[in-house]
């Protein structure tokens, strides 16, 4: 995947091995923002799997100088439905102090350019009910589907 640069000096571009902690800290906050968390080991494993290139699980950041302001992770999956496998945009964060600058926006069209690459059937995600301030640049970006979800306890 190709770096993104927009006029602001914003670059997207995937992750690599030194972003570990710039990755850590975003992804940590991401987190805590759902009000949940994954042990360490979980860390290493889902950044061992982005930096293998055997492996359909992905991350971009966004930067604007050295700093790191938000980041967006996502993989691809088989369907029933399709051909191509489909892409689904797991997690995206952007600092708090960045907000209100398109960088949500950005992060998400970086995971659309990446997926017509790959040729996938299309990108999804979820989102809380009242996460409202995203689901304002999600009606912007994206079309709002009826489905409703459910995980087996």
């Amino acid at each position: 995947m190709q770096d993104l640069e927009s006029a602001t000096n914003l670059v997207i571009r995937p992750a690599r091995e030194g972003d570990r902690p710039a990755w850590n800290r975003l992804w940590t906050a991401y987190l805590e923002f759902y009000g949940t968390g994954r042990p360490r080991s979980q860390f290493d494993l889902t950044w061992r799997r982005i930096m293998d290139s055997e492996e359909s699980m992905y991350s971009c950041l966004a930067f604007s100088g050295d700093a790191c302001l938000g980041l967006v992770n996502f993989l691809y999956h088989r369907s029933f439905w399709d051909d191509s496998d489909r892409c689904y945009l797991q997690d995206l964060y952007v600092d708090p102090k960045a907000r209100g600058q398109g960088i949500g926006a950005k992060l998400i069209a970086a995971v659309g350019h990446h997926a017509e690459a790959a040729q996938s059937s299309g990108v999804y995600w979820l989102t809380a009910e009242d996460n409202d301030r995203a689901r304002r640049l999600y009606d912007h970006v994206a079309v709002l589907t009826p489905f409703i979800r459910y995980n087996l306890p």
